[in-house]
């Protein structure tokens, strides 16, 4: 996919300087600073995140784009306002969890709704059953985690899909850290037992 003009635009023209502080923060002798990296680095450091959040969280495959302009435009309207570097990730998570959230009601609003789950790109140069069994996979993935609840499912795919860590969850989600990991746990005995029913076997105990 092509970067977006206006994005593009505002990370040729945004000044390293900009972003390489924080004005007005008073340093804490007992912490190790941690720099807050320029725009332009951010937006090629997360741009495959922010997308493949966007498709995680729900955003309908034809509004991801749009989405994800959004996403950095925010990001690059607040990012002086950060206060803890070493938590950009998670920052910019909620960032993206809120658009689309944001999206999703406007949608409604529209009477457009029919999100999908999970947005996959389109495959490439693919061989029919390579596509067929693809599909397979992806139908089997989106029937696990339709019967998981909104809560597990989201924490399972932050951690499982999205590769994030329990504290980065527990502070992009705004709950204490021990509900996350209780969370995912919950949703990988949820994931397995429905995985083994599907697959007509007993769930492995051993592997939870």
């Amino acid at each position: 996919m092509e970067p977006h003009k206006l994005v593009m635009r505002m990370v040729e023209s945004t000044p390293v300087a900009e972003t390489s502080g924080m004005p007005g923060a008073i340093p804490d002798p007992g912490l190790v600073a941690v720099p807050l990296p320029s725009f332009k680095d951010i937006y090629k450091t997360y741009f495959d995140f922010v997308w493949s959040s966007a498709g995680h969280l729900g955003a309908a495959s034809e509004a991801i784009d749009d989405v994800v302009q959004d996403v950095f435009l925010v990001i690059h309207g607040k990012l002086h306002t950060l206060q803890r570097p070493e938590a950009l990730r998670s920052w910019i998570y909620g960032i993206v969890r809120r658009t689309v959230s944001d999206h999703r009601r406007a949608r409604k609003v529209r009477a457009a709704a029919g999100a999908m789950l999970i947005s996959e790109p389109k495959p490439r140069q693919r061989t029919p059953l390579d596509f067929t069994e693809m599909n397979s996979e992806l139908d089997m993935l989106k029937r696990i985690l339709s019967k998981l609840d909104e809560q597990k499912r989201e924490v399972f795919v932050m951690v499982e899909v999205l590769e994030m860590t329990a504290p980065e969850v527990a502070q992009s989600l705004e709950i204490p850290l021990n509900t996350a990991y209780s969370r995912l746990r919950q949703a990988r005995e949820a994931f397995e037992v429905a995985l083994s029913g599907l697959n007509g076997r007993e769930p492995d105990r051993q592997r939870l």
